[in-house]
């Protein structure tokens, strides 16, 4: 007589998940085949992977809302998922929970040109974003690294940046109002499209919180006018040191540009085997810079950076032309990540804050 082996308690817990789940959700929003969740093993931090007991895929407000009512029935915890590009744990799955991914949720709501904001489902990605509102002369400022992949739930989970942040702002400067689902499945709506609320700031307590308040569903972004001019610089330095007091000169002359960012030797060089971006092989820093605004205004403070930059010990400075020669320049810095990838099989990534003065 055959005896069955017992079921694995995961593989039980799983199947009662999955019965909960398919009460709310169509089959095809759910994943739960072993095979098909090593996709779901890891975000962007690949040494850390832990496979969920499924996936969830929502469409809708209402239905992460049903998603969540039915973990909480089973105690199941949730990780929220954007686009897995994330490079610090935000995403992280568990092997007791689910993943809620937003992939799904992908689209523009409402395009309001006269209170210049824009109103999006999580799932949209950033670039998206701006492409929406492009053909109007506006886009959106903040912008990752990731931008063509990372997605606008992500973003507000994780606060991101990005090159402009300099100038324009993080993620929270530029996030007007949120409709998010609290854990016990209640939808609520945050901010809206006023520049300033009364009362206490939730936005900002939602902002970077990583998915552990709430859920975002929809998100309403602040859009801005494209600049009439942008135009960046690439400055070669003979040390770090030498790129970093000229950023803090700069600072000090009361220049804000758009974007300013610090390369040393081994990130040149492997960024420039990877992407090819025009950046010159053996020396030890460089500093990108960039301006907009009016292109008058562009023109005088172009000419005054590049006497700081000199004065501060630059050698070879070298002006974008045009927005091809511009885009190139940064394409570099923004396959920092890519490019390291290419020579290390792991490294660590985190973001330092300084005292100028130091």
């Amino acid at each position: 007589m055959n005896v069955p082996e017992p079921v694995p308690e995961r593989l039980k817990r799983r199947d009662v998940l999955v019965d909960a789940l398919r009460a709310v959700l169509r089959t095809d929003q759910l994943i739960h085949r072993e095979e098909d969740l090593v996709a779901y093993e890891c975000d962007a931090v690949s040494a850390y992977r832990q496979r969920p007991l499924c996936v969830a895929l929502p469409e809708s407000g209402d239905e992460v809302s049903a998603v969540l009512k039915a973990c909480e029935k089973h105690d199941i915890p949730i990780v929220p998922w954007g686009a897995g590009t994330g490079l610090s744990g935000g995403a992280l799955p568990r092997e007791d929970g689910i993943v809620l991914s937003t992939a799904r949720m992908n689209r523009v709501l409402d395009i309001d040109l006269q209170n210049r904001t824009i109103t999006v489902q999580p799932g949209v990605t950033n670039k998206a974003v701006s492409d929406a509102v492009a053909a109007h002369g506006f886009y959106y400022a903040p912008d990752p690294s990731s931008q063509i992949a990372c997605s606008i739930g992500g973003n507000i989970a994780e606060n991101s940046g990005g090159v402009h942040c300099l100038k324009y702002g993080t993620t929270t400067n530029n996030l007007l109002g949120l409709e998010v689902v609290l854990a016990d499945g209640h939808i609520v709506r945050v901010g809206g499209k006023g520049m300033d609320q009364a009362g206490c700031d939730l936005l900002g307590l939602l902002t970077g919180s990583e998915g552990l308040l709430a859920i975002t569903t929809e998100a309403t972004l602040r859009i801005l006018p494209r600049p009439e001019r942008a135009q960046a610089l690439m400055a070669v330095f003979p040390s770090i040191e030498a790129a970093g007091e000229a950023v803090a000169q700069v600072i000090a002359a009361g220049m804000v540009p758009a974007g300013m960012e610090i390369m040393d030797r081994l990130s040149i060089e492997a960024v420039e085997g990877f992407v090819g971006a025009g950046y010159p092989l053996g020396v030890e820093a460089l500093l990108l810079v960039e301006l907009d605004g009016p292109a008058s205004e562009v023109e005088c403070q172009m000419e005054h950076l590049q006497v700081l930059l000199r004065d501060a010990g630059a050698g070879e400075i070298r002006v974008a032309q045009n927005e091809e020669q511009r885009l190139k320049l940064w394409a570099g810095r923004k396959a920092a990540f890519p490019a390291m990838g290419r020579i290390s099989p792991d490294y660590y990534c985190m973001d330092g804050t300084i005292p100028r003065g130091q």
